[in-house]
């Protein structure tokens, strides 16, 4: 069965019917200024994250709102990692994360993410949630993926802020239902480049940008909504990044 999703995201289970000014490091192969999705939504018109993929902000007004949505992000130091566990945040790709969009619909988390950003979507044979194939315009290295699911590993779910970072600005002292609302957000997840999505590790803005550079300032404007949302704040050095990046 195939299906193309684009900005008018459909919910699986309406259907028939699972991380000076600062010059962050990129990881290798940065594309400077050439690169990047067409094709996504810029973050300031999907404050909810149920809009598909990263569009670069490019007009005056844009990035003016940029700087003024990170602007409201608070700062303090990156605490300890002690006690940190991904298990912490809920088994991986829960579907019943309750208070946040696509939750509870019958799909678990990754598979609404590659329904939500994929075009040619094409699913397993008598399902409408368990994507077999689908093409992604990655946002962070400009490539075009074309994706299969015995090569699952091509294409991974980025948390824009790492559950590791999130734990140490302050999720270690929240609810295991907040933790896991965080972990299962799609305002905090972008399907992307399985190797570039890797080498982010648990870094912050200042330690790792994505490769396009004209798609930096979506992405720290991403952090910052989710930062906003779950009141957990970044560090000064991450924060100055970010406001370089939309500058």
């Amino acid at each position: 069965m195939l299906r193309k999703l684009g900005a008018g995201f459909v919910l699986a289970g309406l259907l028939v019917s699972g991380c000076g000014a600062i010059e962050a490091a990129a990881p290798p192969g940065d594309t400077g200024g050439g690169g990047g999705s067409s094709s996504g939504t810029n973050p300031l018109d999907n404050p909810e994250g149920t809009k598909a993929g990263l569009k670069a902000i490019t007009s005056e007004a844009d990035l003016k709102e940029a700087r003024e949505v990170i602007g409201k992000v608070e700062t303090k130091g990156r605490g300890p990692k002690t006690g940190y566990d991904r298990d912490e945040f809920g088994y991986a790709w829960a579907d019943n994360a309750d208070g946040i969009p696509l939750a509870r619909n019958g799909c678990d988390t990754r598979n609404d993410l590659l329904q939500r950003d994929g075009e040619d979507v094409e699913f397993r044979s008598g399902s409408d949630c368990v994507v077999v194939a689908m093409t992604l315009d990655d946002p962070y290295t400009g490539k075009t993926i074309d994706f299969r699911k015995e090569d699952a590993s091509e294409v991974q779910i980025d948390h824009v802020i790492p559950l590791s970072y999130s734990w140490q600005m302050g999720s270690s002292r929240w609810s295991d239902a907040e933790r896991k609302r965080l972990a299962n957000d799609p305002l905090n997840l972008l399907p992307v480049d399985g190797s570039t999505n890797s080498s982010k590790s648990d870094s912050g803005p200042a330690s790792w940008l994505p490769p396009v550079r004209k798609i930096r300032c979506s992405y720290v404007v991403r952090f910052a909504q989710v930062a906003l949302k779950y009141d957990l704040p970044v560090t000064t050095a991450d924060k100055e990044t970010m406001l370089s990046q939309c500058a």
